[in-house]
């Protein structure tokens, strides 16, 4: 069902021609161009031309990497299903909304059509024209509205629940992409805790050794205070003993 919609996008965006692209792009991985326009048969410019066409509404991606040995640049492709769908469900919107508007038309005024041409006309143009065709001279004929409205109807239901199967398909992939959007957030709140975790580790290191440092300083400054005090009383009994001997 997805492809079929997202086929009737790249109709509606490059023409029936660009059809196959679609069975190509994938929407989880970035597809190489050159390998697009080999399976598609077409020149690098033609792919890009109809890639570019459907970029230009935002409906696909690409990322660019440089050949290495080369110098160039390849591009990426990929789909984006949820915006895709959101433009099939726009477009279905005008449809139905046209459609509406012809009911409404059929169901309140009168139409007139030349059976010769098969052209039809409302009531005003039929009266400016004196109920007559001016291609073949032919007289007008009232049209049937109940035939017109009838064909009106179906394709209004046909819409409507082609409207409806696209907008479950939106709340599957808004659902995906909600999923894929908490993984990633879970992930990177994971790595920023992992990252503040060695950053801790990091500067603990230091400040232990510091401390270390400080005290053993600190050790060092006791043992030489109580060295010099030691040194001063050694001095002080010497004295002491030198002035006993000399009395």
């Amino acid at each position: 069902m997805m492809s079929k919609f997202l086929k009737e996008v790249v109709v509606i965006l490059v023409g029936k021609q660009a059809e196959p692209i679609t069975d190509l792009l994938d929407n989880k991985k970035y597809v190489n161009e050159f390998l697009i326009a080999k399976k598609l048969g077409l020149t690098i410019n033609q792919t890009r031309n109809i890639l570019y066409k459907i970029a230009d509404h935002g409906l696909v991606s690409s990322i660019r990497k440089k050949d290495k040995r080369k110098g160039w640049y390849t591009y990426f492709w990929k789909i984006e299903n949820l915006k895709s769908l959101e433009f099939l469900k726009d477009i279905l919107t005008k449809k139905i909304e046209n459609v509406n508007n012809q009911i409404k038309s059929r169901e309140t005024k009168v139409f007139y059509i030349c059976k010769n041409c098969n052209i039809e006309y409302n009531e005003e143009n039929a009266l400016l024209h004196d109920f007559t065709c001016p291609e073949c001279g032919e007289v007008f004929v009232k049209s049937d509205n109940a035939k017109v409205l009838k064909e009106l109807t179906k394709e209004s239901e046909k819409l409507k629940r082609e409207f409806a199967i696209i907008a479950e398909e939106i709340g599957k992939e808004k659902e995906v992409s909600e999923k894929k959007r908490v993984k990633e957030k879970n992930k990177f709140e994971k790595d920023k805790k992992d990252r503040r975790k060695r950053a801790k580790k990091i500067e603990v290191k230091p400040v232990k050794k510091e401390k270390k440092a400080k005290h053993k300083s600190v050790q060092n400054k006791k043992k030489q205070k109580s060295k010099k005090v030691h040194s001063g009383v050694g001095k002080l009994n010497k004295k002491s003993r030198k002035k006993g001997k000399k009395r």
